[in-house]
């Protein structure tokens, strides 16, 4: 009676077990892929899926998009620069049969090509494309990827370089080359102003030309300018004080030629003029 418990038992583990194995459930982002006695039976739908436990075999992989990063590259560029790249790149599973027939491993397979192909990419490039060009670098890499992976079922949706180490000694001499570039933009702006300031003053100097009070008017501009200080300071400009001997000479003229009008006009008298004297052979003669 015992031993028949005991197997009653034993059976009832072996069923409950065998159920357990022969119950599988496949996730709404995988499928299932099942084999029979080591043969392809097809793709599996999500969902509950019933096998034949020690016949069937369910191997389940990943819709999802999968992110690998691709590991610092030590790369010469095509100017002999060497510099570190890594980048990170992004890929999912299209068809799940080919994932599992035609490769063994598909992340670790991607990974190695990734890293293969972003050296020869970035080895094709100088070191100024590298760094200013990375949307067509990157363009290239996937488009390489895609043409390696379709192969295993797999789709590379993108690839983004993600950091890129350059050897100190170029950093400081970039360094110097955007200093100088910054020195150079900022001598021809400074030359620019230099121009343009000019070429106002020569406009402005060609006004005071034709307009002559114009440059007393600025002179006067600048003695108000000088006061706002408050400071004892008194400054003549030089057209002031030509100015000022200008008119003294104008004014000493004036007051010669009034005098010298004074002398020759005789002034009126109310007696009438005397006679002239009466003159024999050059002497006046005796009255």
């Amino acid at each position: 009676m015992g031993v028949l418990i005991f197997l009653i038992i034993v059976v009832a583990v072996l069923v409950v077990v065998a159920i357990g194995m022969a119950i599988k459930v496949v996730k709404q982002f995988e499928k299932g892929v099942l084999f029979r006695f080591g043969r392809l039976v097809g793709p599996r739908s999500p969902g509950l899926r019933f096998i034949v436990p020690f016949v069937d075999v369910l191997h389940r992989v990943s819709l999802r998009i999968v992110t690998m990063p691709i590991q610092s590259q030590g790369i010469i560029t095509r100017d002999n620069v060497s510099v570190d790249v890594s980048a990170v790149a992004y890929f999912r599973v299209v068809d799940a049969v080919k994932s599992v027939i035609a490769i063994e491993n598909v992340h670790a397979a991607i990974n190695q090509i990734a890293q293969t192909t972003l050296r020869k990419v970035v080895g094709q490039h100088t070191l100024d494309e590298t760094l200013s060009e990375t949307d067509r670098i990157n363009l290239d890499i996937r488009e390489i990827l895609d043409v390696a992976t379709v192969e295993w079922g797999v789709e590379v949706t993108l690839v983004e370089l993600k950091d890129i180490q350059l050897p100190d000694s170029m950093k400081r001499a970039m360094a110097r080359q955007a200093e100088a570039e910054r020195e150079k933009r900022a001598k021809i702006i400074n030359a620019q102003g230099e121009s343009l300031a000019a070429a106002a003053l020569g406009d402005a100097s060609d006004i005071m030309m034709d307009h002559p009070l114009a440059l007393q008017l600025r002179n006067l501009q600048s003695l108000v300018e000088i006061g706002v200080d408050k400071n004892t300071t008194v400054v003549f400009p030089a057209p002031l004080m030509s100015t000022i001997g200008e008119l003294g000479s104008f004014l000493a003229r004036e007051s010669a030629a009034a005098g010298t009008g004074a002398a020759t006009t005789p002034p009126p008298t109310d007696r009438a003029t005397p006679d002239p004297e009466p003159v024999w052979n050059g002497a006046p003669m005796p009255v």
